[in-house]
Order: C-alpha cells, then structure tokens, then sequence
C-alpha cells in the first residue's frame, strides 16, 4: 500500500459514543413506559430518526428533537411540559458527557504522526464533534478535520480533492462498515474495519466485505501490523 494519508472516525472509533444514546433511549423509554412498551417506543423513535436525517442530520440535537416528536405521536399529542422538559435535559446530558477514549487510541496516533498524514473524517453536528475533538485533547495529531453531513462517495471524493492525494493513497479507519468501509472502497481507497460492542441499527449491513483494499481487526491498536 502507498498510503500517504490515514483518516479516522471519530465517534465509537477514536472515543465511546453509542452507548451514551441506547442509556438516554432507555430513560426515554422509562419516562413514556405508561404509554406503551419499550419495543414499541424503540421502533417509533428509530422511525422518526430515520426520517428526520435528511432534516436535522446526524447527532445528538436531531436526537432529542426525534424524542420529542415520537413523544408526541406515541402520547397522540397529549404530552405534558413536564416530559418535554425532561427529554430536553436527557439530550443536554448526553451533550456534557466526558470523552472516554478507546483503549489503543491515543497510542496508535503517537506512532503514526509524522509516518502519515492523520485526519478526522466525521460525520454529525459541526459544534459538537468540534466540542468532542476539543474535550478529547486528539487536535494536535491532526493534518485536517472534515465533519461531513453524510459519509458517501462524494464526499469522501471531496476530501481526497482537498487532500490533493489520489484514492488508494487513502486508509480510512472505522467502526462502520456502511459509513467508513464501503464508501472509501467504492472510490478505491482502502479501509480498515474496526467493530464497536454496539453499532445503530441504521449503520448495519448484511453481508461480508470481500476486497483486497478491506481488513478488518478487532482492535485499532492491530492497524499497525498492516502498515
């Protein structure tokens, strides 16, 4: 490989993320549990996400706004103040939560800075990716930050156009093979998967990846075998 740029995910990648949304779906949950059963509250709010995407985006402030509007169609209309106030102070928790690092990650960007061009290619809310990077003290190993509105083809063409390098001069690292693998592979670059205990159900792909340019490992401190 001629790899002269290495791109990481952030959430779930380079920190914890999911967790903090399937504990803040569990009080939601919690807080509606009179009106119907958690399954049922689980699937309107993952509907109303989902559509909301190409609204809000990815990220925590869609997330409460989609909390609210199943809210309201689960309790048809009838939601307190109280509740919405409640669902609101979920959200701003999950907005104060401490960055807790991934084991190996802090490590694996010591010994690639200089060897590499290091970058962040994110997607979800500009202020609170911006406000995450900044909590996780990770700045300093980064050539660039790109926070996309979705991990495409496209884009991911862009930041190769940005990064003057061709696309298999390109390793992108994730957890997601929807987000981070297919879309690089597509181009021609090369990616690295690295699975994460709990993935969104709207990340998840059937099938296996079969590609010379694909690896994946089990944790992210093994991409130094392959480079």
């Amino acid at each position: 490989m001629n790899i002269k740029v290495i791109a990481f995910d952030a959430d779930d990648t380079l920190w914890v993320n999911e967790p903090y949304f399937r504990q803040t779906e569990e009080e939601f949950c919690k807080l509606l549990s009179s009106y119907a059963s958690q399954h049922e509250l689980e699937r309107e709010l993952l509907k109303i996400e989902i559509a909301n995407l190409v609204l809000y985006g990815y990220g925590i402030k869609g997330f409460i706004l989609s909390m609210i509007e199943a809210a309201m169609n689960i309790t048809q209309n009838t939601l307190s103040i109280d509740v919405v106030a409640q669902i609101m102070d979920l959200g701003k928790q999950m907005l104060n939560q401490p960055i807790e690092l991934l084991d190996g990650v802090e490590d694996v960007l010591e010994k690639l800075k200089g060897k590499y061009r290091l970058v962040v290619a994110t997607k979800g809310d500009l202020l609170d990716q911006e406000r995450k990077l900044k909590k996780s003290e990770l700045n300093h190993y980064f050539h660039h930050i790109e926070i996309m509105s979705e991990k495409d083809d496209a884009n991911y063409l862009k930041l190769i156009k940005h990064l003057d390098i061709r696309p298999e001069e390109l390793l992108m690292v994730g957890n997601s093979l929807k987000s981070d693998v297919m879309p690089v592979l597509n181009i021609g670059g090369h990616a690295v998967h690295v699975p994460y205990h709990i993935t969104w159900a709207h990340e998840q792909i059937e099938g296996s990846v079969d590609n010379e340019r694909f690896k994946s490992v089990q944790s992210i401190k093994e991409i130094l075998n392959h480079l």
